[in-house]
Formats: structure tokens, C-alpha cells, sequence
């Protein structure tokens, strides 16, 4: 355990940040997973809005630091993929 200030605030930060890169990387999957579905069941214009939000949810991501850009521009290609297989 920690015995200096600085370093007793630093696990404070830390566990803060920590709770939040997680609620953020549980809805960029939530979302992606909607993505997924929607491409599985076929239904184009569910596919359309769901690829929307789940684009929007990476590059939220890669820009908070959560997921790297490069993952993310492969995320987004894929769903890209995926959406235009269903055409």
C-alpha cells in the first residue's frame, strides 16, 4: 500500500479512470454486438442505423484512448464489409 500522498492520490485517479474505460468499452461492444446482430437477421435498415451508431461509438473510442486508432479503422472496415455483403 502506498505511504506517500501523491502516490495514495494516484490510486484514486487511477480506480476512477479505471470505472470509466470500462462503462465506455461495455457500450462500444454493446453497440457492436447490436451491429452484429442486425446483420445476421438480414434486416438492412437496421443494419444501416446500427453501423451508424457503431462507427460513431469507435471513433469515440480511439479518440478517448480506450481502443487504438488502427483497431479502430479495422473495426470500421469490417462493419463496412459486413454492410455491404448484405446488398
Amino acid at each position: 500500500m502506498a505511504n506517500i500522498k501523491s502516490a495514495k492520490k494516484r490510486i484514486l485517479v487511477i480506480e476512477k479512470k479505471t470505472l470509466i474505460n470500462k462503462a465506455a468499452n461495455t457500450k462500444l461492444k454493446t453497440v457492436i454486438k447490436k451491429f452484429e446482430a442486425a446483420v445476421a437477421a438480414g434486416d438492412k435498415e437496421a443494419a444501416k442505423a446500427a453501423y451508424t451508431a457503431a462507427v460513431k461509438s469507435v471513433d469515440q473510442a480511439a479518440a478517448r484512448g480506450i481502443i487504438h486508432k488502427n483497431a479502430a479503422a479495422h473495426k470500421k472496415s469490417q462493419f463496412t464489409l459486413a454492410l455491404n455483403k448484405m446488398a
